[in-house]
């Protein structure tokens, strides 16, 4: 399911660094976190659907490339962010 426009701009508010932030590394891994915990709900359902898992898959290696780059270069940032989106236990 694609990600609608009044999400994406909730996700956008939400993580946003500054006032006219669209693009930053938060934003973008909050997105992809949101993308792919829809599609965990729909592979819960959709077992043998092959093409959405191999999106899935391309999203969380993209998240983790993000997660890494903010990592190396704000592990504060990177923290909080972890925190927020509830990404590792």
């Amino acid at each position: 399911m694609a990600l609608k426009k009044e999400e994406k701009a909730k996700l956008i508010k939400e993580f946003a660094t500054s006032k006219d932030d669209v693009g930053s590394v938060p934003i973008q891994v909050a997105i992809l976190t949101y993308e792919i915990n829809n599609l965990t709900e729909h592979l819960k359902t959709h077992i043998h659907d092959a093409h959405s898992k191999r999106g899935m898959f391309m999203k969380i290696g993209r998240r983790k490339k993000l997660l890494d780059y903010l990592k190396k270069n704000d592990v504060v940032a990177y923290r909080e962010l972890i925190k927020k989106l509830n990404l590792r236990k």
